[in-house]
């Protein structure tokens, strides 16, 4: 299944928003700390609402943690940026993948960068600067998940839309 990973957020509100994604898709989501908040429990309960009940987070200390699950799983890491080369349309996803979510504030370092087996973009016109992160990774993940044919069996009609 492809999961979704978070490198150190920056804003509460918008990993709450992809926890409730990763509830209702059924996919993982990773959080690479350290976060721009408080990773407690109780902070991500207060973000993630109810849905962290049903949500499947894993947390990683850092980025080498983080590294170490997705490279000793032999998963393939696809990352969001602005200065990628594929629109995420265009991209070949498998179902083993990790997409990968730069920080709000700074997207990601170039070590990151460089470890990335993949660079998608969200294609989008001249003179604006990027997508709300929780935006983006629900596109990228409808159509990841789309072309894995992965999205959950029985689904409910989404009464809340």
């Amino acid at each position: 299944m492809i999961d979704l990973a978070l490198y150190q957020p920056d804003i509460a509100q918008n990993t709450g928003t992809l926890i409730r994604l990763a509830a209702c898709l059924g996919t993982t989501l990773h959080v690479i700390g350290p976060a721009g908040f408080d990773l407690s429990d109780r902070s991500l309960k207060r973000a993630g609402m109810d849905y962290i009940e049903l949500a499947t987070v894993v947390r990683h200390v850092g980025w080498t943690d983080f590294e170490a699950f997705a490279t000793g799983a032999g998963r393939r890491l696809v990352l969001a940026t602005t200065r990628g080369s594929v629109p995420y349309a265009d991209f070949a996803f498998r179902g083993d993948d990790i997409v990968l979510m730069g920080r709000e504030s700074a997207g990601v370092p170039e070590a990151v960068h460089a470890r990335a087996d993949g660079r998608i973009v969200i294609p989008m016109r001249p003179g604006v600067r990027s997508i709300n992160v929780a935006l983006s990774a629900a596109m990228i993940m409808g159509e990841a998940l789309r072309q894995v044919g992965g999205f959950p069996a029985g689904h409910s009609t989404g009464a809340g839309i």
